[in-house]
Formats: C-alpha cells, structure tokens, sequence
C-alpha cells in the first residue's frame, strides 16, 4: 500500500467541540430546546377550543350519521291496484260523464304523478346512483330514444342501482307505467 493511505490525519475526526464552553452550551440546548416544544405543543393541546356540547348529542350525531333514504316497502300498492282492477271492470258511465279516453288519461297522470311522488322522487329528484333528474332533458332523451316499451322494461325489471318495480312489488304494472309516463312528459 502506498503511503497516503496508511497515514490519517487527525483533523479529519474532530469534532466541532473545542472548548468547555461549547460543550456546555450543547448539553444546555439538547436539554431546554425539546422542554420548550413540549411545553408549546401542550399549551397548543390544551387551549384549543372545546365543541360544543350541542353537536355531540346523541339525536345530533344521529342526524348527521343518517343514511340519505330509508327502504320502505309498500304493503298499499296491492290495495291501489286492486282498486284499479275494480274500477276497470266497473260499469261503462252514463252518456252525459266525461269521454272514457279523457278520464282515463287525467287519473293516468295523476296516477303517475302520485306514485312518482310517493316512490320514484327519492332517486329522481336527485339523481341519485345515475337515476336521470326529473325533467332534464338531456339525461332522459337517450332513454326515450329506446323506446317506451324499453324504459317501461327497465323499471319493471329492474336496471342498475334500481331494483324491479322500483323496490315496490305492491305496484301494479299500470302504475309503473303511469309514473314512467309522468317522468317522460316532464323530460319533453
């Protein structure tokens, strides 16, 4: 081996210490500098301000908490088409009553508008899980591009987030039908 690698020079392990003065100085500060960035951190802690109590009850956690809609399952949609079923195989009116036509398509609509208040505006209204808006018109105008029969399909059956009947199997198909009516002349 040569020479300069066999030989060291002091001054390259030195440490930057010198005198008793420094090294105090160092214990000093190793010591004080995390006593004081406890101390800070502590007081940081303890003077942030407490919630208020109100936002910690229990009926307020609860609503916070809630799920955006609740399953109901209609046990009245079998009555109502029952009803409907009654009335189709009632007898014709008397001369003098409305025209069958305009009353069918007036209790079709207000058919169509109650179940969608009473089932579809929970997902409609929002949009939610892809559901078109009520009434937008670009989100619906491919899906009355398919077709009637198909959109009266997808609800019936079922298409994607939504279940068959739209999570009421009490509904009649007429009714399904009708609320689908409601929400595409809305989307028009």
């Amino acid at each position: 081996m040569s020479a300069e690698m066999t030989s060291h020079d002091p001054e390259d392990h030195a440490s930057f210490i010198k005198t008793p003065r420094q090294l105090i100085t160092i214990v000093v500060l190793a010591f004080l500098v995390p006593v004081v960035l406890i101390i800070l951190l502590a007081k940081a802690v303890v003077s942030m301000r407490a919630p208020d109590p109100a936002v910690l009850a229990p009926e307020a956690v609860a609503m916070r908490i809630k799920p955006v809609a609740d399953v109901a399952i209609d046990t009245t949609g079998r009555a109502a088409a029952a009803a409907a079923t009654l009335a189709a195989q009632a007898p014709a009116p008397a001369a003098s009553a409305p025209a069958p036509a305009a009353q069918a398509s007036a209790t079709g609509a207000a058919d169509g508008k109650a179940v969608y208040n009473r089932v579809c505006v929970a997902c409609h209204q929002a949009g939610v899980a892809g559901a078109p808006k009520f009434g937008d018109k670009a989100a619906w105008a491919p899906r009355i591009g398919t077709g009637m029969d198909a959109l009266y399909a997808s609800v019936l059956k079922g298409k994607g987030a939504m279940p068959p009947k739209a999570g009421q199997p009490g509904l009649a198909d007429a009714e399904i039908k009708a609320a689908v009516d409601y929400m595409v002349a809305a989307a028009k």
